[in-house]
């Protein structure tokens, strides 16, 4: 095995670490024992450069572009296969076959009911409130009603846990939509697809027929599969963190969706839209491109850039595709669709943000999507929310089968006060 030597320049001793090769990727330094071999910590905040666990679920090369879910490309399966083809093969491991699709999609439209109780949850909050707090704590709740979750073991039973939570989480995001405008709430028809499903609970009314596109659906199912996973991000990273505890899964999901709520996240397509609301026309895109290229302005373009990708995003490529053929027959709002096609522009040629590699990331185009499909601002989040489910339990299972997984605990350099005195 290939072994790393490091050397204490202060004292002259030296330490060998194995160095551990994956199946494609950067190789990783096992530091496992660093702490006991030297007495120190090593120092990586945010974890730009550490590796949290092994992982065969979802590969991304950020130099490249490059997005794998199981090995499949993204935009094989953002184009050629549906969201719940992409949820079997993050859960089970392989693209079903059409009946293996079949009986899923079957399983998912039965479970999509909730316990009637839950909905007395949803009655408690103000009509203002927003619909990620109410996700987060009907999420939370909902291990109350399957607490036997707590403790399973198999895999028959994590799947079980798993179908039932993603079949629910887009009726509980319909349920919170509906109970900020104060209006009736829906139930599930298992007549209809889970995408289309998921749109009529939004949108329905009692004895009033709801019509919903096939490119609306088309739109959607993209954004959710595109959505699905990606690898160890801030809310996976807090769903893996939690479950190492021991806590119910769908406290871990809790927590993982109150972490994709912040701005720097799950949240950024929100800001995206509000941006080019206040931006307003093409005229004022110069203005604000320039504030953003001013190191002393707080003003930041939204929408550009990403931690790991360090080229162009290549979910964004596919949203951006998408765009282009869906705008007519989405009716994408011409005005804000100009402004936004000019940023593009500006950040594609100028240098500035060449140098930085502040390419388009998915939250500049999705956001216009959601838009068209009349989803508020505020329930963007939540669509992120529903696809990245998936990906969150496949990652939650995948940590219970790992035989080296640990409670997570972070060490620190502490730089405070010692030995003070009363």
């Amino acid at each position: 095995m290939a072994t790393v030597t490091l050397t204490d320049g202060r004292n002259g001793k030296s330490y060998e670490f194995d160095i551990l090769s994956p199946s494609v990727g950067p190789d990783v330094v096992d530091i496992r024992s660093f702490y006991q071999q030297t007495g120190m910590f090593t120092y990586d905040p945010g974890f730009t450069s550490t590796a949290s666990c092994s992982s065969d679920i979802t590969y991304i090369n950020g130099e490249k572009g490059e997005l794998r879910y199981r090995g499949y490309n993204i935009k094989d399966l953002a184009t050629k296969r549906s969201y719940l083809d992409t949820c079997n093969l993050l859960l089970v491991g392989h693209l079903p076959s059409r009946t293996e699709l079949t009986a899923f999609d079957l399983e998912i439209r039965k479970r999509s009911f909730v316990h009637e109780g839950l909905k007395n949850l949803f009655y408690s909050f103000p009509d203002n409130a927003h619909p990620m707090a109410m996700m987060s704590s009907a999420v939370s709740a909902l291990s109350a009603f399957h607490y036997e979750h707590l403790n399973i073991t198999t895999d028959t039973q994590y799947q079980v846990m798993a179908r039932r939570i993603l079949a629910k989480i887009p009726t509980l995001a319909a349920l919170s939509y509906r109970r900020s405008l104060g209006i009736p709430f829906i139930y599930p028809d298992i007549e209809r697809s889970f995408i289309e499903n998921f749109l009529y609970m939004m949108r329905a009314y009692p004895s009033a027929d709801t019509v919903i596109k096939d490119v609306e659906i088309k739109a959607l199912d993209t954004i959710f599969t595109l959505h699905a996973e990606h690898e160890q991000n801030a809310s996976t990273s807090t769903v893996r963190g939690v479950a190492s505890t021991g806590a119910h899964p769908y406290a871990a999901m809790s927590a993982g969706i109150n972490a994709l709520w912040g701005r720097a996240h799950g949240g950024a397509n929100e800001s995206v839209i509000a941006q080019l609301e206040m931006i307003g026309s093409v005229d004022k895109v110069d203005e604000f491109i320039k504030k953003a290229k001013d190191a002393n302005d707080d003003f930041r373009l939204m929408g550009f850039g990403h931690r790991v990708y360090k080229n162009f995003d290549p979910r964004a490529k596919i949203l951006k595709q998408l765009l282009d053929e869906l705008k007519d027959d989405l009716g994408i709002n011409s005005e804000l669709l100009e402004v936004a096609k000019k940023i593009e522009e500006v950040a594609l040629t100028d240098e500035y943000f060449i140098e930085r590699k502040l390419y388009p990331n998915i939250d500049f185009y999705s956001g216009l999507i959601l838009t068209a499909l009349k989803i508020p601002k505020s329930l963007f989040t939540i669509i992120f929310v529903i696809g990245r489910s998936v990906g969150w339990i496949t990652q939650w299972i995948e940590l219970k089968h790992d035989k080296e997984m640990k409670i997570a605990r972070p060490r620190q350099r502490y730089t405070g006060p010692v030995n003070k005195k009363l």
